[in-house]
């Protein structure tokens, strides 16, 4: 638990600092963004390799699993977009404190989904992010050198705060799927969700990328970047 937690921190961080740079020096594409977020998913072979010879998970018979994969994946896939859409118009700080709001919603949607209780705790970190939130939408104008205005600056926040809540809520549904579908919450029940949901994500950002045409300037950001 303490290794998965300094690599979420450490990835997440370094992560919106890349995308943000990435857009910073002229990157475009807002698919190439979102398709960086899901990408990764081959890293996981080797731990699925070792869990799946340790544990032999009871598993779905039928087209449920497959059909939870594929409603997993696209919904990550439109939700890697709104992320990617609210850090191309969102300064590094405005957009790290949207995403904590997710935080709020994860307590939100496991009372309503999952029965979780709120602790005091709880409800005192969704009140101290819901001020949060709302002090930076009706602030004077947006924050930060080399990020959108008016506009756009709406935009990339309502993106990455729809964002955040749409995540939430699949995360929560990933928590029922595993008491209703999986029938467990094993470690490599765990890696599989992750790995499949990421490889339908990874494929339908990838035709969206060369279905936009934005795949056609990727050359032109790489020898400008150089």
């Amino acid at each position: 638990m303490a290794i998965y937690s300094i690599l979420v921190l450490t990835g997440q961080s370094s992560a919106t600092l890349l995308g943000r740079l990435y857009f910073e020096k002229g990157g475009k594409s807002k698919y190439m963004a979102a398709l960086v977020q899901s990408a990764g998913f081959p890293i996981l072979i080797p731990l699925l390799l070792i869990t799946s010879s340790k544990n032999k998970p009871t598993r779905p018979e039928n087209l449920a699993l497959p059909a939870l994969y594929i409603c997993f994946g696209t919904f990550l896939a439109f939700d890697c977009m709104l992320y990617a859409i609210g850090l191309m118009h969102l300064p590094v700080s405005t957009y790290s404190l949207l995403c904590a709001s997710q935080l709020g919603f994860n307590a939100l949607f496991s009372y309503i989904l999952n029965s979780q209780k709120l602790a005091s705790f709880i409800v005192n970190s969704i009140f101290l992010l819901t001020v949060s939130t709302i002090l930076l939408i009706f602030q004077p104008g947006p924050p930060g050198a080399g990020t959108g205005t008016g506009g756009k600056f709406a935009l990339g926040l309502t993106c990455t705060l729809t964002g955040a809540a749409l995540y939430a809520f699949l995360l929560s549904l990933e928590q029922l799927a595993y008491r209703k579908v999986l029938k467990g919450q094993t470690v490599n029940e765990i890696l599989n969700v992750i790995f499949y949901e990421s490889q339908v994500t990874s494929c339908l950002l990838l035709v969206g990328l060369f279905g936009s045409g934005e795949w056609r300037g990727l050359k032109d950001e790489m020898e400008d970047l150089n």
